[in-house]
């Protein structure tokens, strides 16, 4: 493979791999090269997207790489947050945000697990919006982050605490969880269209 092919490979596994990050290991594994090889790539793609004319960053974090937006673009972003298209949520991130609600702690492959559909942008939403956080990591290999909900979640939604969430059936399997949070998107929707009236 060519040097600009295994670079390519390398910016596809990082978009992804999303802000779960990949780390040095996998990338040496699913391109078969060893360590210095790949530090050698990641080394010149990290300086190719550090220009000015780039709009995202490559970082190295705990022995793995992800892709982040730059800190000085932050004015942007929130600017786009605080729109008014973004006031409210869509679907996918009432499903999402339910999900976590029921499953927390749980981890974004497993939302998606759940839900059968990418949930990076939702989640970043959820994030966005102060809805969920990082709550911790899953042990082993790959460290992915855990959500749950967040005090803002509670407020927003006139919770005291988590337990007054609609009840699941006791005997509710992972793959019912969308169908039967039906109750909890109707009373969150309600609850969003008060909100979102009194701004």
């Amino acid at each position: 493979m060519k040097s600009h092919e295994i670079k390519a490979v390398i910016e596809g596994l990082l978009f992804v791999s999303g802000e779960e990050g990949i780390d040095e290991k996998q990338i040496m594994e699913v391109l078969q090269l060893d360590r210095k090889t790949v530090k050698f790539y990641m080394s010149e793609l990290m300086e190719a997207y550090s220009a000015d004319s780039r709009g995202l960053q490559i970082v190295e974090i705990a022995g793995g790489y992800q892709f982040t937006t730059k800190a000085e673009h932050a004015l942007y972003f929130k600017r786009l947050i605080q729109s008014p298209s973004t006031t409210t949520l869509s679907q996918a991130a009432l499903e999402s945000l339910a999900i976590v609600a029921y499953k927390q702690p749980i981890s974004r492959i497993d939302i998606e697990d759940i839900r059968g559909v990418k949930s990076e942008r939702p989640i970043r939403t959820l994030l966005a919006k102060s809805l969920i956080k990082e709550v911790g990591r899953v042990e082993g290999t790959g460290r992915a982050i855990l959500y749950g909900t967040t005090k803002e979640f509670l407020e927003q939604f006139g919770l005291r605490t988590i337990k007054e969430l609609p009840p699941l059936p006791s005997n509710i399997e992972d793959e019912d969880v969308e169908e039967e949070v039906d109750l909890f998107f109707a009373k969150f929707q309600e609850q969003l269209a008060v909100v979102n009236e009194d701004k």
